[in-house]
């Protein structure tokens, strides 16, 4: 029984530490648009570098399988495509955001 106990806590823990959203400051969302420069449909979260008119943003996306799941499959994260994200920029890095949902062409898919 003591076993289950410490194997629960670990995976609590492995879990809260893998999401740290309270980086990410939800009182000041943004929306950005730009060019796609590279995306990364990998695990734990996929992204893009996202080229805006001021800079360049890292967009940290959802896992892989959300966004297929959501119909956003990877060839739409594809260099050259222009795409919208509304989303929280991180506290401490100033060209990082967590993307909320993300446009491209005219389908937007909802990532948390």
């Amino acid at each position: 029984m003591k076993w289950l106990a410490m194997l629960t806590l670990l995976f609590a823990t492995q879990a809260s530490a893998h999401h740290g959203w309270s980086e990410y400051d939800a009182d000041k969302p943004l929306q950005l648009k730009g060019t796609i420069e590279e995306s990364g449909y990998t695990h734990p979260h996929g992204y893009v570098r996202l080229k805006t008119a001021a800079k360049t943003w890292l967009v940290v996306l959802a896992p892989p399988s959300r966004m297929e799941n959501r119909g956003l499959a990877k060839d739409a994260l594809a260099k050259g495509n222009t795409a919208t994200v509304h989303g929280y920029p991180h506290r401490t890095k100033p060209d990082e955001l967590r993307a909320e949902r993300i446009t491209i062409g005219d389908k937007t898919t909802e990532l948390r």
